[in-house]
């Protein structure tokens, strides 16, 4: 019964960690699309 509350707090714990680590992720491809379109934009003009 120990092991598998163990297992069960792990699972939780990369589970919180993998919520966070998409949240980065999609801050960071935001960023990177408002580069590209101020660039284009720059490049417009």
């Amino acid at each position: 019964m120990r092991k598998l509350i163990v297992l069960a707090a792990a699972a939780a714990a990369l589970l919180v960690a993998a919520c966070n680590t998409v949240a980065g992720v999609g801050k960071d491809v935001q960023a990177a699309g408002r580069a590209v379109s101020t660039t284009a934009e720059d490049a417009k003009h």
